[in-house]
Parts: structure tokens; sequence; C-alpha cells
């Protein structure tokens, strides 16, 4: 079983910045893609950031030039360095995993949401 746990949400305002972190933990060979995504209320969850093991990384457009990426592999952590910010960014954001629990087997996998709220 694998567990992803994220750390790192809070309160700042606006102009501000925050790391999110999320560990992955449990049984597995390796993990492939990282995402992070976020969902505001009364809106659709939506993918914010993608870093695969190969240290390959995409943003979506509203978070392009402020959001951060990042991973370390040998702690099966991934990052997002967030900067600017701005009310429209509070959300909660959520890390997602494509890990490989056999030799032919990757499983998807998603963490339990931290809050993020962006005061004006």
């Amino acid at each position: 079983q694998v567990q992803l746990v994220e750390s790192g949400g809070g309160l700042v305002q606006a102009g501000g910045s925050l790391r999110l972190s999320c560990a992955a933990s449990g049984s597995f060979f390796s993990i492939n893609v990282m995402r992070w995504y976020r969902e505001a209320p009364g809106k659709q969850r939506e993918l914010v950031a993608i870093a695969t093991s190969g240290g390959s990384t995409n943003y979506a457009d509203s978070v392009k030039g402020r959001f951060t990426i990042s991973r370390d592999n040998a702690k099966n952590t991934v990052y997002l360095q967030m900067n600017s910010l701005q009310p429209e960014d509070t959300a909660v954001y959520y890390c997602n995993a494509d890990v490989r629990v056999g030799w032919y087997q990757t499983k998807e996998n998603w963490g339990q949401g931290t809050q993020v709220t962006v005061s004006s």
C-alpha cells in the first residue's frame, strides 16, 4: 500500500509564498509521474504542475512563472514552491503520483489534500 502525505499549506497574504511537500511511503518499486492538483470551492479539480522521474516539468498557464515543482527522488518527495500567491490560488491542493507497485503494474495514488488560503 502506498501513502502520499502532503504538508505545508496554510494562510498567507497576497504576494506571499508557500512551499508544499508530498512524501510517498509504503511498498513500491519507483514513482513515475508526480503531480499537484488543486480544487477551489465550486470549481473542478485542475492540474497545476507535473514532474516526471526524468526531470521534465510542466505547468498550468495560470501558475507559470510563479510556481515551481521539484522532486527529490531519493526521498520520494515532490515539492511545490508557490510565489506571488493571489486570492484565486486559494484551494485544496492535492498530490498525485503514478507509482510502480509491480513489474508490470502502476497504480495512481492521491494524497489527502492540504488547504491553501490567500487573503487579499
